[in-house]
């Protein structure tokens, strides 16, 4: 594990009872659509347009997420193709009410770019 956050902080949000299953751990399906919304958020920035997930790859969860825990996602542009965006994704748990940050999960996200019609569009150079 790192010792400290790789990437950008993309997304803070709060983890509520109504995420979490019976045992208080909250669903993976939960922090995994976080993601998603973090790495929407940046590749969309960088594609200046719209962009969609087209695939995540190398997801494993290493912690679980707890009500309470404030749930950072962090972004990180780590390759640009003609119509893609690649984002290694790390996200770290402050949890409740401490300074503690724990890495939890990561994954490596695809984003395409689209145009107005639906169709994959080229990435604008930086």
């Amino acid at each position: 594990m790192h010792a400290a956050p790789t990437g950008e902080l993309t997304l803070r949000t709060l983890a509520m009872p109504a995420d979490a299953n019976a045992a208080g751990d909250i669903f993976g399906g939960w922090v995994m659509a976080q993601m998603d919304l973090a790495c929407g958020i940046r590749a969309a920035e960088r594609a200046r347009g719209r962009v969609v997930t087209a695939a995540v790859n190398e997801m494993a969860f290493a912690l679980p997420v707890k009500i309470g825990d404030t749930l950072c996602v962090y972004t990180d542009v780590v390759r640009v193709g003609n119509t893609s965006i690649t984002l290694a994704v790390e996200v770290w748990a402050q949890r409740y009410l401490t300074h503690v940050m724990e890495k939890v999960t990561h994954a490596s996200f695809v984003m395409v770019a689209l145009d107005a019609s639906g169709a994959p569009t080229p990435v604008p150079p930086n």
